[in-house]
């Protein structure tokens, strides 16, 4: 008798449930005005320092051109740091930069921005 009882609230509850309309229950959809996900971007660069000078690859294997430029920061504080030109790695390109300092390289990135 007491098993009963206290199933009973649970079995109303079940009930409930199962009686709600379709849109009352919640579901993993997407709302229709929801934006896509961003799509890929971004060249994959390697860099190599040798002494002074600086050498980077740039790859874009996706669709959205990548102006990619490289940025040096120089070890000594008389040495100018420098920033490469932009330049544009298309799809399926592969793109390369130099860049160098008068003495020893402290240190070295490349910066990725869509083109337009």
């Amino acid at each position: 008798m007491r098993l009963s009882r206290s199933l009973a609230p649970l079995s109303l509850a079940l009930a409930l449930v199962l009686s709600l309309p379709y849109d009352a229950l919640p579901h993993a959809r997407v709302a229709a005005g929801a934006s896509p996900s961003p799509g890929r971007f971004g060249a994959s660069c390697r860099t190599t320092v040798h002494g002074s000078q600086v050498v980077a690859y740039c790859h874009n294997p996706y669709v959205d051109i990548d102006r990619v430029r490289l940025h040096i920061e120089c070890a000594r504080w008389w040495d100018i740091d420098s920033d490469s030109a932009p330049a544009d790695a298309w799809p399926a390109m592969t793109v390369r930069l130099t860049g160098r300092c008068w003495k020893e390289i402290s240190s070295v990135w490349i910066s990725h921005q869509k083109a337009r």
